[in-house]
């Protein structure tokens, strides 16, 4: 990929995707403004739940740009619905149920504005008891990584560095390093190399999606990187009650990442390895007396193994047959100007229900 030229970043527009955690919400977009010193920001937010956050939001940040798309889109397609009524020229995807310290979204994007070769940025994140959770990048898939995951060394040997690859070792993150994968915890992007790339792919539906945009980022010669000086604290899993169905969902995730970016025979073999690990675990789980989560992936095999888009339908029920429309507080299709502040009064009499294009993305 050959990049611009690149100036320091006008505007970052800061991106949150929301799914009835309005309380959680409400806490992490508090904290944003902490995160940046002199950097102008915007956030954008799309409610994808019914439990009223996007009033909550308008009420409690009347300067936000709040996004209703009227059905519950997954990850990959509100983040791309967000982008597009974003002004920013820096791309920063938050996690709703995270803490932002003070002062580090403003260092994730001046390490960016300093390195551009990079194209993807990640931050460190700790758990509310200050430990390290490693969960802000992992290492790409491998046949060697999905053989330990088939054996069960994974989680025997959780987190070494050569029978649990993924996990890059027992690095805390406390470095700058080059990494696979730059999760959507804490994600930046400057807006040029965001569309080059074609934002996430909408095929995905929830996880996956971000360890795609990686592999393309890379292959087109970027290096995604981790700086730890961007720190957040991350309440894992905010958005999902059940342990046993958000596995599905990951699982759903990891095959379709397979079938996306491998070629047919590696793919199937490396679902093949998936299948074998969830069974280990099942059955682990079923010799000690108890049902946990990987003993209802397993029973629910037949919903992830395809990957999506069946599995969104397999684990969600069928999508809408007709999108509602989508309520903005701003025209997607107005001209973008970084350099713009926005009058967080001027939408408020004049929301209207808009539908903003979006491009297919392969």
């Amino acid at each position: 990929m050959t990049l611009p030229v690149v100036t320091p970043t006008a505007l970052a527009s800061v991106v949150v995707v929301t799914f009835n955690t309005c309380e959680e919400t409400l806490a992490a977009l508090r904290t944003v403004a902490s995160g940046f010193t002199s950097l102008p920001h915007e956030l954008v937010v799309v409610d994808n739940g019914t439990d009223g956050t996007a009033a909550a939001v308008r009420a409690a940040l009347p300067d936000a740009v709040v996004v209703e798309p009227g059905e519950n889109l997954g990850f990959a397609r509100a983040v791309n619905l967000a982008v597009a009524h974003a002004r920013g020229d820096g791309v920063l995807l938050l996690n709703p149920d995270t803490t932002v310290l003070p002062g580090s979204l403003q260092r994730l994007v001046e390490f960016a504005d300093a390195h551009p070769r990079h194209g993807l940025y990640g931050g460190r994140t700790l758990r509310p008891d200050g430990t390290t959770d490693p969960s802000s990048c992992w290492g790409a898939p491998t046949v060697w990584s999905l053989t330990c995951f088939a054996l069960g060394l994974t989680t025997a040997l959780r987190r070494s560095a050569v029978f649990d690859p993924e996990s890059l070792g027992r690095w805390e993150r406390d470095t700058v390093r080059e990494v696979p994968v730059i999760t959507g915890c804490l994600l930046f992007a400057r807006r040029t190399v965001w569309d080059a790339l074609g934002g996430l792919d909408e095929a995905y539906f929830l996880y996956g999606e971000d360890a795609d945009l990686s592999v393309r980022a890379r292959r087109a010669g970027l290096r995604p990187v981790v700086v730890p000086d961007a720190t957040i604290v991350h309440a894992v899993g905010g958005s999902t009650a059940s342990a046993g169905f958000k596995l599905c969902m990951v699982m759903a995730g990891k095959t379709t990442l397979l079938r996306r970016t491998w070629g047919r025979a590696p793919a199937r073999a490396g679902v093949a390895l998936l299948l074998a690990g969830t069974w280990v675990r099942a059955r682990l789980e079923t010799s000690r007396g108890r049902t946990g989560h990987w003993a209802v992936a397993w029973r629910r095999r037949a919903d992830w193994r395809p990957g999506y888009p069946h599995a969104r339908t397999a684990l969600f029920g069928p999508a809408a047959p007709t999108a509602p429309p989508v309520r903005s507080d701003r025209d997607p299709h107005a001209d973008r100007d970084p350099h713009a502040t926005r009058d967080p009064h001027a939408d408020q009499d004049s929301r209207t229900d808009r539908t903003p294009r979006q491009e297919a993305r392969a």
